[in-house]
């Protein structure tokens, strides 16, 4: 059996394959190749208007990187009509290494000084597969969501992959492609270079938000 080191994932990840568990408790995964791929156009990012009066009104601490596998256990954890997760151990171990090689990144809102809410992913080139997201207030996630955009956009990269398309994700503009246009655009990407830590760790909402609209 090959050894799942943090090399060989992002060489899946290269290939537009990612990896999956069967359940939180359970350390197998398996590899996912979806015939259809949920991705956001950076350039077609929609930020509905109350959205972005919360996000303007800087209702939390939006940082990166400050507690990565904090937000993996909390992406893991149980949740309103997702009582399973596909977050094992296995996995949190994987993307905790990456991160500590500045490959996996995490958009973390806070009040008090508490995690409400944020989103982690994982960066190659100028490609970035956002793997999931949580909330434990209103709107938290979906402010994540707009400060990620908001610094892909600065940062020059070119793909954001969601590996599927929901109802929450399509609000914001997330559309669904074929395996072989996926295919496209990840060739296109990763050779590129792109720069996670063009916008400052600790972002106001409003700079955020300009980033998006220079590039709409």
């Amino acid at each position: 059996m090959v050894q799942l080191t943090a090399d060989l994932l992002l060489r899946a990840y290269a290939q537009g394959i990612f990896p999956m568990g069967e359940d939180r408790d359970d350390p197998e995964i398996f590899w996912v190749d979806p015939p259809r791929r949920g991705v956001i156009p950076l350039q077609g990012f929609h930020v509905p208007k109350r959205l972005a009066r919360t996000v303007a009104a800087d209702p939390f601490e939006v940082v990166c990187d400050r507690d990565f596998e904090g937000v993996m256990r909390a992406c893991a954890e149980p949740a309103m009509n997702r009582e399973r997760s596909w977050i094992n151990d296995t996995i949190i171990g994987l993307y905790t290494e990456l991160h500590r090689r500045g490959q996996a990144h995490s958009v973390e809102c806070r009040q008090d000084g508490e995690l409400v809410g944020g989103l982690y992913g994982v960066s190659i080139g100028a490609a970035f597969f956002g793997e999931s997201m949580f909330s434990r207030a209103t709107d938290a996630s979906k402010v994540a969501l707009v400060h990620l955009v908001g610094r892909l956009c600065a940062g020059g990269y070119r793909l954001l992959d969601t590996q599927f398309i929901t109802k929450h994700l399509a609000q914001f503009g997330a559309i669904e492609i074929s395996r072989f246009r996926y295919r496209h655009l990840l060739e296109d990407a990763i050779p590129r270079r792109a720069d996670w830590h063009t916008l400052p760790a600790h972002l106001p909402g409003a700079l955020a938000l300009q980033s998006i609209t220079q590039t709409s």
